[in-house]
């Protein structure tokens, strides 16, 4: 396996193993980085390898274009990407993050990632490469928490000692809000650039971006007194938000009036851990550390479609992929257990 002649401890194989009930001689192995090989008898290589997680999975991105790409990132700072038309990953090419990955935001052609290792790092879409202009990475002011692209250009990364505020064009740092709380989750309304941010003094912070994309303006709050916001997620219209909390309840606000719709959605038992609309935004789909998926529907929200221990040890994002006709829509979720799973969702209502 791996360059011939050219020693590499990720292609060490650590086990194999031959099918059971198989009648074409079909043998898989499995190495250190968790791709699976497979052989075929007679031929020396691998016939297919499939690229996957060998550590937990911890962040989870989407870029909805006209082949629409997922990204997954994990404890020791892997990414890759993901056909989903045949459901098949390869590992992003370039320097990739040394830590955890926290967080993706898609924007323009390009996909925002920031880890554990106090970094933002951006990937060209078009060759599944880490960009090196104008860096490599970008030091963040924090450990970052979340991270979202904005419609006028400006990313936004949250950290524990504030927020930044970075050009996508220039890939430069533009601006920074130190605060006295740490944040926790970031989204924003890419209709009108408004800022949804979630606080550890059980706040959600509401901010507008300034004209330059320089500086933040607070405009409001919402006050979460029974647990810290955890996971927030604007509808693709921009006139809801959903706010996933720490004990394992949803709320959902109107924008921008922020009067309570619904805090209905409020079956899981640990923190939420993202959410995610489907594009008519009638309906959500979250994840959390209880190990359960659940579908909600804003029409009928004391009903659920339940997912139940979807991923061991918990579920650490969602992405709702769309609709299948009438087969129904399509979920995506990743967890501790290091699997991307898709799920069918029907019986919506």
């Amino acid at each position: 396996m791996g360059e011939e002649g050219v020693p590499n401890k990720d292609y060490h194989q650590v086990g194999v193993v031959w099918p059971h009930g198989r009648t074409d001689g079909l043998v898989i192995s499995v190495d250190l980085e968790g791709r699976l090989n497979y052989f075929a008898h007679g031929n020396p290589k691998p016939v297919k390898t499939i690229q996957g997680h060998p550590k937990n999975i911890t962040a989870v991105g989407l870029v909805d274009e006209s082949k629409p790409t997922l990204f997954t990132g994990d404890y020791e700072g892997r990414v890759s990407s993901w056909d989903l038309a045949n459901g098949t990953a390869s590992a992003v090419d370039g320097k990739a993050h040394s830590g955890q990955v926290s967080a993706f935001s898609a924007g323009a052609g390009r996909i925002y990632s920031v880890g554990w290792d106090d970094t933002m790092r951006t990937i060209d879409v078009s060759t599944d490469t880490f960009t090196s202009s104008p860096a490599a990475a970008l030091a963040t002011s924090g450990q970052p928490t979340g991270v979202a692209h904005s419609s006028s250009g400006s990313i936004l990364i949250a950290t524990q000692k504030g927020i930044d505020i970075v050009s996508s064009s220039s890939g430069e740092k533009t601006g920074e809000l130190s605060t006295k709380f740490c944040a926790t989750s970031i989204a924003v309304q890419n209709t009108s650039d408004i800022v949804a941010v979630g606080c550890d003094d059980k706040n959600v912070r509401i901010y507008n971006i300034s004209s330059d994309g320089k500086s933040l303006k607070e405009t409001a709050s919402i006050a979460t007194p029974t647990a810290v916001p955890s996971s927030l997620a604007f509808s693709p219209s921009g006139d809801l938000l959903a706010v996933g909390h720490a004990s394992g309840g949803i709320s959902v606000f109107s924008i921008p009036a922020l009067s309570l719709v619904t805090s209905r959605w409020s079956a899981h038992t640990s923190r939420v851990t993202s959410i995610s609309w489907s594009k008519d935004g009638q309906f959500a789909v979250s994840g959390s550390l209880d190990t359960n998926v659940f579908v909600w529907s804003l029409k009928s929200p004391g009903k659920r479609i339940k997912a139940a221990g979807a991923h061991k040890d918990g579920v650490n994002g969602v992405v709702w992929i769309g609709e299948e006709g009438g087969k129904g829509a399509k979920v995506i979720s990743v967890g501790a257990d290091a699997t991307v799973k898709t799920w069918r969702v029907t019986g919506l209502a």
